[in-house]
C-alpha cells in the first residue's frame, strides 16, 4: 500500500511527491543486515577513509611486513605507523605474529583483500 504525506515541488534530486510503498520498505528492511553488521562495516570504511591506513592494508595485500618495513615504506615514524595498525588491529582488519623483537604484520583475512581490490576498482572507473 503506498501513501502520500507531501507534494511540494522540488528540484534537489528527490520526490516531488513523498509516496511511500510499504511492501518494497518491508522486503528491503528484510534484506537488512542487523545494525551490529552495519555498524562494524561502517567502521572499516571509516578506518579505509584515511590514506595511510589504505596504504598499510594495500601494502600487506601483497605481502607479510614488519613495522620498520612499513615505516620506511610510508616515510612516517614507527609511532605512527604502530598507531595506525592498532586501529587496523581493533578492526580485524589486520593481525601480526612475533619473531624474536619483530612484530609482522599481515591482513586479517581475504575479505579485507577483496574489500581493497573492489575499492580499487571503483576507483580506477
Amino acid at each position: 500500500m503506498s501513501r502520500q504525506i507531501d507534494s511540494r515541488k522540488r528540484d534537489d534530486g528527490t520526490c516531488e511527491a513523498e509516496l511511500f510503498n510499504d511492501v518494497k520498505i518491508a522486503l528491503a528492511k528484510q534484506a537488512m543486515e542487523p545494525d551490529g553488521v552495519l555498524v562494524h562495516l561502517a567502521e572499516t570504511f571509516r578506518a579505509l577513509a584515511d590514506p595511510t591506513r589504505v596504504k598499510i592494508v594495500s601494502a600487506l595485500a601483497r605481502q607479510e611486513l614488519c613495522v620498520c618495513d612499513l615505516t620506511k615504506l610510508l616515510g612516517v615514524t614507527q609511532s605512527a605507523v604502530s598507531h595506525q595498525l592498532r586501529l587496523l588491529r581493533n578492526l580485524r582488519l589486520v593481525k601480526y605474529r612475533r619473531e624474536g623483537k619483530s612484530a609482522y604484520y599481515s591482513l586479517d583475512d581475504h575479505h579485507i583483500e577483496t574489500l581493497l581490490a573492489e575499492g580499487i576498482k571503483h576507483a580506477k572507473e
